[in-house]
């Protein structure tokens, strides 16, 4: 298997690949016909190859059918938040160059978003197997061609990832970087054929759409996609699908262990249970085995990767809360600030090398002569390994805010709330949090009359709702340093009282 093309290959062609609760399942067989039906009519209808396409779907069969297809037809999976702004999605379609839109019909901000960028829009509906329908300007696309498969080295995915910068950067990843991930994934948690795994996570993120959809699909596997995550129906769902493994954030963990009394959660259900994309508190780890019966695996990933870097292993292998275990198929060293590799047991910041990585951001040379030394690829998060090689992270290097496995960038929300017509000065910053593991907090100095309710309301025309300051200081004048700065941290620590 070289390309995302050959993903479904070699699977038993009735077996069930996914199950969409309260609605239908698709085999194998009839999965990959759609897609290929659907790659047909996006190429008949003249999409290009090597160019993006910003997929703005919920999860659902037919995102993971349009993703698929985007693919196969050799262009470009862009997915999107549909949760942003149309300022968001200006952003992000034009910073990809989309030469289409694939959008669900009530997807008002990112069509309002293409139109402005002259960007045509395709809207999908269906959800069934056979009964997908792409349309232009209200009429139905028909004309079908044949499309050659893609190659390793094509792109099949971009993605943004916030970083130190106000705007966020643009991440291409290969048919070979994904198909390297979806191996070690594989291999990682001994995954096949008799696995069903839940998929909590937005399918357009990392987390849910490659360390669990196209992993467990790479495996023979079955995937269980509900709309949303929801707490209520999730153990109902996981007894009639027989499902063995689900992947989240500490924040799902959380609220599964909160409510697992009164939902009715079995003692033993899962055969392993996966976190990843922020920090698990070890409290957390230990309330999770002993309710639920079942190793909990936390592994470290990033976009720049396509998705995972390291993971604890299964039993009878070691693992131990605080840490995100051993490299997987991902070589991992510990740099110092001259860029030499430290020994085992120094901190200094985590680099990996491996086919999964980036091989570098979107028109940012800058970015990419900061992030690649060596060889090595510069995670921005500080850590240290054992002597064993396994990787404990202490702390990120970067200003990034980590609000439940969201990586949302200071600066962005600074010049959101900068803006404001009453706002003269504005940082914003992450202040520790039970649930969400970091909450977005600002303080503002006011050049004219205003309130904390009314600079949230202004922000929620700026920024997707996961990125609006839950609390917003008004204050007389910001702590400074010595030489007049201000630095983010002694902010942070200032209000953190």
């Amino acid at each position: 298997m070289v390309t995302l093309a050959n993903l479904l290959d070699g699977h038993p062609a009735n077996k069930n690949s996914i199950i969409i609760p309260g609605s239908e399942s698709a085999s194998y067989q009839s999965f990959s016909n759609e897609i290929e039906r659907i790659a047909g009519l996006l190429a008949g209808s003249g999409l290009e190859r090597g160019k993006a396409v910003s997929i703005v779907l919920g999860n659902g069969l037919d995102f993971m059918v349009t993703f698929l297809a985007v693919t196969r037809a050799g262009a470009i999976a862009a997915p999107l938040n549909s949760a942003y702004t149309v300022d968001e999605f200006q952003f992000f379609m034009e910073d990809a160059q989309a030469q289409l839109v694939i959008a669900s019909e009530d997807a008002e901000a990112a069509i309002q978003a293409a139109d402005s960028l002259d960007i045509p829009v395709a809207t999908i509906s269906g959800n069934r197997i056979g009964e997908l329908t792409l349309s232009r300007n209200g009429t139905s696309l028909s004309k079908s061609v044949d499309v050659a498969p893609p190659t390793a080295e094509d792109l099949a995915l971009f993605l943004h990832t916030s970083g130190t910068t106000s705007r966020p950067k643009g991440v291409p990843l290969t048919h070979g970087n994904l198909m390297a991930s979806l191996s070690n994934i594989v291999g990682t948690y001994d995954l096949d054929g008799d696995d069903t795994a839940m998929v909590v996570m937005p399918l357009f993120h990392v987390h849910g759409l490659i360390g669990v959809a196209l992993s467990s699909l790479r495996s023979g596997g079955t995937i269980v996609i509900p709309p949303r995550f929801s707490a209520s129906t999730f153990w109902k769902d996981q007894r009639d699908t027989n499902s063995t493994w689900y992947s989240a954030v500490p924040t799902i963990h959380q609220i599964l262990l909160m409510r697992a009394t009164e939902d009715g959660a079995p003692n033993k259900s899962f055969r392993f249970i996966r976190s990843c994309s922020a920090a698990l508190a070890p409290t957390v780890f230990n309330d999770l085995e002993a309710r639920f019966g079942a190793p909990v695996l936390e592994a470290y990933g990033m976009t720049e990767a396509s998705h995972q870097m390291s993971s604890n292993p299964l039993p009878p292998g070691s693992r131990s809360p605080g840490t995100v275990g051993v490299g997987t198929g991902v070589e991992i060293g510990i740099m110092d600030d001259n860029g030499n590799l430290e020994t085992t047991g120094n901190r200094g910041e985590v680099v990996i090398k491996g086919p999964n990585v980036t091989h570098g951001y979107h028109n940012n040379p800058e970015a990419n002569a900061e992030a690649f030394i060596k060889g090595w690829f510069k995670t921005g998060d500080q850590g240290e390994l054992s002597t064993d090689g396994v990787l404990t992270l202490t702390g990120r290097l970067k200003e990034l805010i980590n609000r439940g496995g969201e990586k949302i960038s200071p600066l962005e929300v600074d010049a959101a709330l900068i803006k404001h017509p009453s706002i003269s000065e504005a940082v914003c910053f992450g202040v520790p949090d039970e649930k969400y593991g970091e909450i977005v907090q600002a303080a503002v100095v006011l050049s004219s009359d205003s309130n904390e309710g009314a600079i949230r309301e202004f922000c929620e025309q700026q920024l997707a709702d996961f990125k609006i300051p839950e609390r917003v200081y008004i204050v007389d004048e910001l702590p400074r340093t010595a030489t007049g700065k201000i630095q983010r941290r002694h902010v942070a620590a200032k209000f953190a009282e």
